[in-house]
């Protein structure tokens, strides 16, 4: 049932500005995506007697109202594009604009019955670190890329001092890293119960730490639903489909796969039976990878749960 005492608007975000729209209602206004635009927005939203606001997430731009907002006691909920799309095909909107597309983010976040608690602002800022970091990491592996067609010494020596500069950089991005999370006794406890499982290194624990703030608070089910490694069934009427995983936080399936494959090969021993009673099935090594992701997310969402270190079975 939707929450009716609840007063929603809706904010369409781009580069240079934002289109609002209050639900249920014919306020209509649009403002700067800056900070002076920022404040007469809250101004207005509190004037309105708005206390939720939903906003479509546009890689990155509208980052800086969610934090001012919130900062200003409001309630704000970051919609995937995906949910605003698929609510506007239930009430077969399809026309299209920005004081449109507001009013459609106002309805759907009003539709919302149990919004999510909202992110630690300490994992908010040391996401855009890591961010940083793994754009560092593809940066190099284009490089690597690149130095595999290139046969001239001299090219071939700007490109591989180029890889150096960039890994040292690296190097550097994650001591930064580690050093303002453990800034924060719980944090720090937290990436020490992940560090604890063996296959789980310094880069991955970071990653499962700041990309999923829910670990330790959420079932297995939900954990690797989040990231992206649940299997989803693909069955209609008598056709039987295969599984495949879609969709959850893509960044952070990516390094628990980096952190999968070494640790199914030989770094932890659970994962290495697993591997191999999967592939004694028949089962693919992409398929028996990716379980090997989600079992590493599952360790990781259980010693936090329970507030104890990893320990190793016995045969």
């Amino acid at each position: 049932m939707t929450q009716t005492n609840i007063t929603t608007a809706g904010i369409d975000t781009s580069k240079a500005k934002l289109d609002i729209a209050v639900h249920g209602r014919t306020e209509r206004w649009q403002v700067a995506n800056a900070l002076p635009g920022w404040r007469a927005l809250a101004a207005n939203l509190a004037k309105a007697g708005v206390t939720r606001v939903g906003i479509e997430a546009t890689g990155g731009y509208e980052r800086g109202v969610v934090e001012h907002l919130r900062a200003a006691g409001f309630t704000v909920l970051v919609l995937q594009p995906i949910q605003v799309k698929a609510f506007g095909r239930v009430h077969l909107r399809r026309a299209k604009n920005d004081a449109l597309d507001a009013e459609l983010i106002a309805a759907c976040t009003a539709a919302i019955d149990q919004p999510r608690i909202a992110p630690d602002p300490r994992l908010a800022e040391l996401a855009g670190y890591l961010t940083f970091l793994e754009q560092l990491e593809e940066d190099i592996a284009r490089f690597k890329t690149r130095l595999e067609h290139i046969d001239e010494p001299g090219l071939r020596r700007l490109v591989t001092s180029d890889i150096t500069r960039l890994k040292a950089r690296k190097a550097a991005q994650i001591r930064d890293i580690a050093k303002r999370l453990r800034a924060h006794s719980d944090l720090a406890r937290r990436l020490d119960l992940v560090l604890s499982i063996p296959g789980i290194g310094e880069r991955t624990a970071l990653a499962l730490i700041i990309r999923m703030p829910e670990l330790g608070c959420i079932s297995r089910e939900e954990a690797a639903a989040l990231a992206g490694l649940a299997p989803f069934d693909d069955d209609r009427g008598k056709h039987r489909g295969q599984r495949h995983i879609a969709g959850g936080r893509g960044r952070l399936r990516r390094s628990l796969f980096a952190a999968a494959l070494p640790a199914a090969f030989r770094w932890n021993k659970a994962l290495v039976a697993l591997y191999d009673r999967l592939k004694a099935r028949g089962k693919a090594h992409n398929a028996a990878l990716i379980a090997c992701a989600r079992k590493l997310l599952i360790y990781a969402n259980t010693v936090v749960q329970r507030g104890t270190p990893w320990t190793e079975k016995a045969a």
